[in-house]
């Protein structure tokens, strides 16, 4: 038995080709393998808390007052950041703010200017 991709859609594991498509028989999805090959290459995409795509490069503002580990700093409200970076990881904005240094933000607290 061959083995197919599962099901993009429901993750079935139950696919068979049909053609040059591939078939889920639990839930009908059909696509063609370029599709798979293009999901496979797709990055992470990242958004704001309003829910906006970020992309390197792009200027944020800090949307609550956030406490910087390990020093009693406070990253206020209202804070601009300029040109930011976006990485993997649990923290997924690399940035540098202005009186602060280099830091790492998660783009939950953010929004998009």
């Amino acid at each position: 038995m061959s083995n197919f991709p599962n099901c993009p859609t429901c993750n079935s594991e139950y696919t068979y080709e049909d053609g040059s498509h591939f078939v889920c028989p639990e839930c009908g999805h059909e696509w063609t393998s370029e599709l798979e090959t293009e999901n496979s290459e797709d990055k992470k995409i990242i958004k704001d808390a309003n829910g906006n795509v970020l992309n390197d490069g792009d200027s944020v503002t800090v949307i609550k007052d956030l406490k910087v580990k390990g020093s009693s700093l406070v990253i206020k409200i209202g804070t601009k950041v300029k040109n930011i970076r976006l990485i993997d990881g649990d923290h997924d904005i690399d940035c540098k703010i202005d009186s602060f240094g280099a830091m790492k933000l998660k783009s939950e607290f953010v929004k998009k200017i």
